[in-house]
């Protein structure tokens, strides 16, 4: 039977009720062509429903009707979905947040690993990742909506071995996986070399092939037999049951520039000096206090939000040979972007597959991680994950903080729309502030434990545009200040608690506020 089938075919395999696993990460990688199909076949048709999904991260670009699973937006196509995070596909988002889909929301490496453990015939997955945050069953066990919760599923247990506690997660069967490549041969064999962003392909495939069900992969191009270098061949054609070519224009490297861009994979390098710096601004005040941080020759991971910038500053200062910083996604080395292309870098040292990238972080290979803190306690806990029942998910934030020896949070000090805080003169001017504290006594999702931080000796440090705090045993000590800022109004003021003060209480190095280049020297 032939391998190649059409975009209408292949999708006319998915029954109502099945478990997809879809491939993709945020912004790269998802087989649009599928899942667009897959949409316009339950508009017409009002089939496959019901569908249980299963992706690491969900794909979208952020528009109401854009790509990656925004395609599945239809009301009863998509009744469950396991994923880390759900920011880009909104209609997605909305349907969890509106209990319309079930949420089961899991560390980012936990789905590599599921899929592993299932194409190996394992039960599932042991970790420590994830103890004494919201995964854990004795805060939320990863049930992120009341749908979730009344569903009665299990998704983790709690495991004691040898004294020592850790989490159980059981794998999840899945019925179709729908992966992507870059080409395939006439025989079936599957490339990603042109992919920015690879995912867990080779896993998804394996796991799905290996327990009966159907795998079927989306490519730009397919190629004469033989013609493929086999160390391009992520998946050999033994996991492969159909083979579909992506439609005109449904194949973007990336969801935010639809040119294939080279120096993103490697096969081309360009001047690091193209990359644009930041422009002067809290930003890139934030981004520069967190990059003092860094040490020469340290293994870095670069999280969302404020902290993807310290890449630019890095760059900016001339100092991107002194240091690897490193995507989950597999990237290691190079400059690491920002927005939805987060997750590539331009002019990569290596790219691995996400679930060796885990296998890194999980065993403590970082040295310091730089991550967004957008809700913190008192306890030192902090919150990325849900705001005001409002879904958004932890990414590989769980992983990557948990394992971490040294951490730096980096946010804006307070949040809200009419906030007006500019960088003037070398200071921090406050004309309006924002009226909703993210310093508070008790955040509303553990992300991050400030208690299991402590018992396992990590350095933890919280910057914002105002102030530098540290985690210490006692709690959250302010060791510096912005100039320009009132320690009472617009520190204490702004907090549900307050915090240690040092004795040693001294101002922020001034040329963080300053337009030119800072002359930063990385730690030794």
């Amino acid at each position: 039977m032939s391998k190649f089938f059409t975009i209408e075919e292949a999708v006319s395999l998915i029954p109502d009720g099945a478990t997809v696993g879809i491939g993709g990460f945020c912004g790269f990688g998802a087989p649009d062509s599928l899942l667009i199909e897959m949409g316009k076949r339950f508009s017409e048709k009002g089939r496959p429903r019901d569908l249980s999904v299963i992706t690491s991260a969900s794909a979208g670009d952020g528009n109401e009707d854009g790509w990656g699973i925004s395609a599945l937006k239809g009301d009863g196509q998509i009744k469950a979905l396991y994923t880390s995070v759900v920011k880009l596909p909104p209609a997605i988002n909305r349907a969890v947040n509106e209990n319309r889909i079930a949420g089961y929301f899991l560390p980012l490496s936990l789905f590599g690993q599921l899929y592993r453990a299932e194409a190996g015939g394992e039960p599932g997955v042991i970790t420590h990742v994830g103890l004494g945050t919201f995964c854990d069953p004795r805060l939320e066990g990863c049930l992120m909506n009341d749908l979730a919760r009344e569903s009665g599923k299990e998704i983790v247990r709690l495991m004691p071995i040898d004294g020592k506690e850790y989490l159980f997660f059981p794998t999840i069967p899945i019925d179709v996986a729908l992966i992507r490549g870059t080409y395939a041969d006439e025989e079936g064999n599957i490339s990603t070399e042109r992919e920015a962003v690879r995912s867990e392909v080779l896993e998804l495939a394996n796991a799905v092939h290996n327990n009966g069900g159907t795998v079927i992969a989306e490519v730009k191009e397919i190629v004469g037999k033989g013609k493929l270098d086999p160390r391009m061949v992520t998946v050999h054609k033994r996991s492969i049951d159909y083979v579909v070519l992506s439609k005109e224009g449904e194949h973007p490297q990336s969801y935010a520039v639809p040119e294939y861009r080279p120096e993103l994979v490697g096969e081309k390098r360009i001047p690091l000096s193209s990359v644009p710096p930041l422009k002067m601004g809290l930003r890139k005040v934030v981004a520069r206090r967190a990059a003092m941080e860094l040490k020469k020759g340290a293994l870095v991971n670069l999280g969302l939000g404020i902290s993807d910038g310290i890449s630019i500053i890095v760059n900016e200062e001339g100092l991107s040979d002194q240091i690897t910083l490193t995507i989950e996604t597999g990237l290691m080395g190079g400059v690491p972007l920002t927005g939805i292309d987060m997750g590539a870098g331009v002019n990569p040292e290596a790219l691995y597959r996400m679930s060796d990238t885990f296998d890194l972080y999980d065993g403590g290979g970082l040295d310091q991680a730089f991550l967004s803190g957008a809700e913190i306690d008192r306890h030192g806990n902090v919150n990325v994950s849900k705001f005001n029942g409002k879904v958004a998910g932890p990414g590989g934030f769980i992983n990557i903080a948990q394992n971490a020896p040294e951490v730096c949070f980096s946010g804006i000090f307070t949040a809200g729309k009419d906030q007006d805080i500019r960088v003037e003169d070398g200071k921090i001017n406050i004309i309006r502030d924002g009226d909703t504290l993210k310093y508070v006594n008790e955040v509303q999702q553990v992300t991050f434990s400030g208690k299991y931080a402590a018992e396992n000796g990590k350095e933890i440090l919280f910057i914002s545009e105002r102030c530098v705090m540290r985690l210490t045993p006692e709690g959250l000590m302010l060791t510096e200040i912005a100039p320009g800022v009132d320690l009472k109004e617009h520190i204490l003021d702004k907090m549900e608690f307050t915090p240690l003060i040092s004795p040693d209480l001294k101002l922020m190095d001034e040329r963080i506020f300053r337009d030119e280049p800072m002359g930063l020297k990385l730690k030794e």
